[in-house]
């Protein structure tokens, strides 16, 4: 399946490239597209993949000053959603947009990581756009399409409805209020879109996620066809919108996210019994892997050979002394030097002892806690923000198969540059929390303790007796982490920006942490889309 999707994307990357936000894939001004679409399923096949794959891969480096691994949406999203947050630290201090994220002291200034997000999502919506132009009833009508293979495309617009959705949502959790269009909006470069306010954008989300998992839609069945989206992916994403409703909107809606959670665990997923496995790289093959994914990202070492995604996360996970002919920890040849874990958030969710850095060992009870790497590491990240070895390494995404070992890979790890695993956009695990949130804010806490004694007993702990609202900010931590979720969760459970919670450098420079002004909960419209739209209105807080 995935040599299949694959070879999809190839041809899906002949067919469009962009340089801004008023550049569409395809014009219906010009007679291209006809050409390009015509009767042919594999073009319309060939037109969906392409909206899948700006997620995978940017190789058009069109944004200013930045490459295609570094503007890639995964990453840039991962990137603002963890490094901002108490989970994971950059050390790359030359560059600038590093430095604003690491400490939460952004500005108006432009910020490449800011930047990437908000036009590869803003762009990607644009594509979905004139897809579902090009793909309209009347359209297919004009080209003289087959009654059966205009039943087909139906599907394929409802997956990209999808993939808006989720951009959108990606979009207005960091940005709040974006400009807003659809397929009806007009376009071209004399165009300037709106912006819509936060709430509406997440009612519109909410309106189409309901539509596309309802038995009405068109959408693809669950479980279908990985790792394309379906209508548990749409289930899925509208339990994340609840479950952020009042941070969105001012309104809760607890008892909707428990609602659509129950629809899901009536779908067929399950929770890999091995929990490494879910982050190992053929967790695309591992069919116990794909049992708990709703959606996924898929990443390819042979098709898709982005420095973005999972290769990243990956390769800024070690650094090069660290691989060696006889090691490789990641399953990779690379190591960047970038990324890791602050101890004290080690130490407060996973209960570790026993560390010793000159051989790397160290023991924990928690299996979510044996994915960090720290022979020749320094505890303490004090005085040392930008030294690697200070903080410990994660390697909870691994290209290693989930079989395999750092020695029997050895062969075949030394040709990988790129990564092979798949990154999980929304899994079970995730929706198994959602659930337990939503039931203790109605009131019901011990209805979800048995889905949460099936994480628990996953990680090889005890199962909780009950839980309150701390407990879950500490099992998502333990859970989620690194899945470009904990700047969010921080948000809705008040922890982000206030001086109760404090981590290494929040807020500055000071190791010990500080508050920071709560309208950084929210990134600024980056100046050089103000600058080129003068109906775009700054954040509150951040001059124009």
């Amino acid at each position: 399946m995935k040599k299949t999707i694959y070879t999809i994307l190839t041809a899906a990357t002949l067919t469009a490239c962009v340089n801004d936000l008023d550049t569409l894939p395809l014009n219906r001004t010009e007679p291209i597209s006809e050409y390009v679409y015509g009767t042919s399923e594999d073009a319309y096949i060939s037109g969906l993949a392409r909206l899948y794959f700006q997620f995978v891969s940017n190789d058009l480096t069109d944004l200013q000053q930045m490459d295609g691994g570094a503007s890639e949406v995964v990453r840039a999203f991962w990137s603002v959603q963890e490094t901002t947050a108490d989970a994971a630290k950059c050390s790359w201090e030359n560059d600038a947009w590093v430095r604003a994220l690491n400490t939460n002291t952004w500005t108006e200034v432009q910020n490449d990581a800011v930047y990437a997000v908000y036009v590869r999502t803003l762009q990607g919506v644009a594509f979905v756009n004139e897809y579902l132009r090009q793909t309209s009833p009347a359209k297919l009508k004009d080209r003289g399409v087959s009654e059966e293979l205009a039943s087909k495309i139906e599907g394929f617009r409802a997956e990209a409805r999808f993939i808006r959705a989720y951009l959108y949502w990606m979009a207005l959790d960091c940005f709040g209020s974006v400009p807003f269009t659809t397929e009806n909006s007009p376009f071209g470069g004399t165009y300037f879109p709106k912006q819509a306010s936060r709430s509406d954008i997440f009612g519109y989300c909410v309106e189409e996620l309901e539509y596309l998992m309802s038995d009405e839609s068109p959408m693809p069945s669950v479980r279908s066809v990985y790792p394309r989206a379906d209508k548990g992916s749409a289930a899925g994403l509208l339990a994340r919108m609840y479950l952020n409703a009042e941070v969105y909107t001012g309104t809760p809606m607890w008892a909707e996210a428990k609602s659509v959670c129950e629809e899901i665990f009536s779908m067929g997923y399950s929770l890999c019994p091995d929990y490494a496995a879910l982050f190992r790289g053929d967790n695309g093959e591992n069919m116990q892997a794909r049992g708990e994914m709703l959606w996924a990202i898929d990443y390819d070492s042979g098709n898709t050979e982005s420095y973005g995604g999972t290769t990243y996360i990956l390769s800024a996970s070690l650094a090069s002394t660290d691989i060696t002919d006889r090691t490789r920890p990641n399953g990779q040849v690379n190591g960047w030097a970038g990324l890791r874990v602050p101890y004290e958030y080690v130490s407060e969710y996973f209960d570790v002892s026993g560390q010793d850095y000159e051989t790397g060992s160290y023991q924990v009870t928690d299996k979510r806690g044996s994915m960090f790497f720290i022979k020749g590491r320094k505890e303490s990240m004090e005085g040392a923000l930008y030294s690697f070895m200070n903080g410990w390494s994660c390697l909870k995404f691994n290209n290693i198969p989930h079989d395999q070992t750092d020695e029997s890979y050895l062969p075949v790890s030394a040709t990988k540059g790129f990564s092979d695993v798949d990154f999980p956009m929304i899994r079970l695990g995730e929706i198994y929390l959602i659930y337990a949130e939503a039931c203790l804010n109605l009131g019901a806490p011990s209805v979800a303790i048995p889905r949460l004694s099936e994480l628990s007993v996953r990680a090889g702990v005890l199962p909780p007796a009950a839980y309150d609202k701390d407990y879950l900010v500490a099992e998502r931590a333990r859970e989620l982490m690194w899945e470009a979720h904990r700047r969010t969760d921080l948000i809705r459970f008040g922890l982000y920006h206030t001086g109760g919670y404090l981590w290494p450098y929040k807020g500055g420079d000071a190791y010990s942490g500080q508050s920071f002004p709560a309208y950084r909960c929210i990134f600024p419209i980056p100046p050089t889309e103000l600058a080129a739209n003068d109906a775009l209105v700054q954040n509150p807080g951040y001059s124009d």
